[in-house]
């Protein structure tokens, strides 16, 4: 149970330095409070796990025919989804949003490539023999 838990708070951990730094390197991004900022991370981790795959179906042609380019504006309407339901969380804009979610999907997997173990022996494996079904 623990082994699940560990990865979970790590990522929502990464979640929050990256929003917290993306809030003072943005104008239009605002916290009030670390409270907002922690359930913020915490609700951008689960719009982007349940409501942004549901996005990316349904836009999916638009999404092919500007090269995956559209979902760039997706992870901005996944910010500006999650400002408009925590009350201390505030965005200025489309446009803070787009270049935000940009900086901080970059900042994550910069963060999360020095913070998540490179151990073969924890990452899932594919099984060697047997059946597949």
């Amino acid at each position: 149970m623990l082994n699940n838990l560990t990865p979970f708070l790590i990522h929502w951990a990464i979640t929050g330095v990256s929003l917290w730094v993306a809030s003072h390197l943005f104008k239009g991004l605002k916290f009030d409070s670390a409270s907002a900022l922690v359930i913020s991370a915490l609700l951008l981790g689960l719009a982007n796990a349940i409501v942004k795959p549901l996005l990316i179906v349904l836009t999916l042609p638009l999404t092919l025919l500007t090269f995956g380019l559209f979902l760039l504006v997706i992870n901005a309407l996944m910010i500006m989804l999650v400002a408009a339901l925590v009350k201390g969380f505030k965005v200025s804009g489309f446009w803070t949003a787009l270049f935000a979610s940009i900086f901080i999907s970059l900042l994550s997997i910069l963060i999360g490539s020095f913070v998540t173990s490179s151990d073969p022996a924890e990452q899932i494996q594919m099984p060697q023999s047997g059946n597949w079904l």
